[in-house]
């Protein structure tokens, strides 16, 4: 008889390893046998304060969102891969928009209607994908490219919130005329000749560094506070590193674009710094909600071109090739690995940058 194990938080620090139903799938959905779920920072918010920036847990919620694994069942309607595909999933759906909030058409990430999986953004929450069957609509699944190994897979969607972010940067040298390049297309010249700062080089971070090195950038400096991220960054294609860098540090780089993925207001302080005069800084990391004491005068006196990157869109699929063809370096960015049933050890370290970049769940 198979058995459907969970992982679910219930409140700050009350995480469970469950016994689940088995799924129903509708004629939608496909059921799917999970192998590998990713540990993200929102997991860990979820876990340790029980609420992930603005999004509150307000009941018991199955968690994650980067997973991967194998079709058991083809959704009956025909929307789905066929039994047997190995499939990574797009955990996003866009919903209508009840309060008919504008959003630009081409960039579904950011409908205020939508849902993501081990979400608390709405009540009652998105439950997610750390469990070993799910029933999931076959417009989330996207199949494995050949050769790429599901394990392989497990990092593909931190990686395309990476490479939305680095097409958002949309450099240009002077040379260059016309439209911004990374707003047409993913392109092995998005960045191509720039100078590339990376504050914050945790498994976001890191594979900014190697989707930023992916897409022609001439130089990568990627800066953190602790040693084992930047070991992790150069392994990707950082040019170099720096930790715990001051200010005088920063004024000295003159980075064309700056990712500020660390989260923090004194992260983005840094970025501000470190990009040069007329340049872009992208931000990645999500900030607390409210004021932040930040000198954004900076973007002002400097005319800095100041950009967020929110999640993603169809990157998923792009970064899937990168990952098969091996443009996208990004294997190292996965540090540890363990069973399902060793879930909490699993949070444990992944909670610690000292010890770990991204720290996989095996179901």
């Amino acid at each position: 008889m198979k058995t459907n194990i969970g992982v679910v938080i219930h409140a700050k620090g009350d995480l469970r390893l469950e016994e689940l139903p088995m799924p129903e799938p509708t004629a939608d959905q496909a059921l799917i046998e999970i192998a590998f779920g990713g540990i993200c920072g929102s997991d860990l918010h979820y876990w340790r304060h029980g609420a992930a920036g603005q999004s509150i847990l307000r009941e018991p919620m199955l968690l994650g969102h980067e997973v991967v694994g194998t079709v058991l069942q083809a959704a009956s309607d025909g929307s789905s891969p066929a039994a047997g595909t190995q499939v990574a999933v797009h955990p996003a759906t866009e919903l209508d928009d009840e309060a008919r909030t504008p959003y630009p058409a081409d960039k579904p990430n950011l409908a205020p209607g939508g849902t993501y999986l081990g979400s608390a953004a709405r009540f009652p929450h998105t439950q997610g994908g750390f469990a070993r069957y799910l029933a999931l609509p076959g417009r989330m699944l996207r199949a494995l490219p050949e050769g790429l190994s599901l394990r392989d897979a497990a990092i593909a969607e931190p990686a395309a919130v990476a490479w939305h972010a680095v097409k958002q940067a949309g450099y240009q040298t002077g040379e260059q005329t016309g439209q911004q390049i990374g707003q047409q297309e993913a392109s092995s010249n998005v960045l191509s000749g720039a100078k590339v700062l990376v504050i914050g080089a945790g498994p976001i971070g890191s594979l900014i560094v190697a989707a930023a090195k992916s897409m022609g950038a001439r130089e990568i400096v990627a800066v953190d506070l602790q040693a084992k991220p930047l070991e992790i960054a150069a392994t990707v294609g950082a040019s170099s590193t720096l930790q715990a860098p001051n200010e005088d540090d920063l004024d000295a780089m003159h980075a064309d674009v700056v990712f500020e993925s660390s989260g923090h207001h004194s992260g983005l302080g840094l970025a501000l710094r470190g990009a040069k005069r007329g340049g872009r800084v992208v931000m990645v990391g999500l900030l607390p909600a409210g004021p932040q004491p930040v000198e954004i005068s900076l973007v002002v006196s400097r005319e800095l071109q100041l950009t967020g990157s929110f999640r993603f869109n169809e990157e998923l699929d792009e970064v899937l090739f990168g990952l098969a063809d091996g443009r996208l370096n990004a294997a190292h960015v996965v540090t540890h690995s363990f069973p399902v049933q060793q879930a909490l050890e699993a949070f444990d370290v992944a909670g610690d940058p000292s010890r770990s970049g991204k720290v996989l769940l095996e179901f």
